[in-house]
């Protein structure tokens, strides 16, 4: 990315003499801070045809950024699964994955433990898991 520096002076004098932003450069640290404390990927900053360009991802469940977190395929299917259908249980998870219970047990457990996934109901079948954040479609 490059140096920030504003796009308009005279719009970004205005706005500072007003108090309405602080200094030249801060919003971009804002943004970036407010996606990573929503959970959100980092937007994408781009020069484009002589004006800023900033690129949200809405949804934080995509394979690409599941696989950074260091997902196994399995498990990425699973969120993906639970993306369209709200909830996974460990027989959906053997179904889908083809896996032992106690290989579903383990992997699903790993993706609470990471806050990918969040247990929901009482022990043994009651037991589901569901995203956090759903993603808009």
């Amino acid at each position: 990315m490059t140096p920030s520096r504003p796009r308009n002076r005279l719009i970004a004098q205005v706005f500072y003499d007003v108090e309405f932003i602080e200094r030249y450069g801060g919003g971009i640290q804002k943004i970036m801070d407010a996606c990573e404390a929503a959970g959100l990927p980092q937007p994408v900053f781009e020069e484009r045809f002589g004006g800023f360009l900033v690129t949200f991802n809405k949804d934080i469940y995509t394979e690409e950024r599941l696989e950074a977190l260091g997902l196994n395929g399995r498990q990425s299917k699973a969120v993906m699964y639970v993306k369209e259908t709200q909830k996974i249980k460990n027989k959906d998870y053997q179904e889908i994955n083809a896996v032992s219970r106690q290989t579903a047990t383990i992997e699903l457990n790993n993706l609470a433990e990471k806050g990918i996934l969040i247990r929901t109901g009482r022990a043994g079948r009651g037991i589901a898991y569901e995203l956090p954040i759903m993603p808009n479609k």
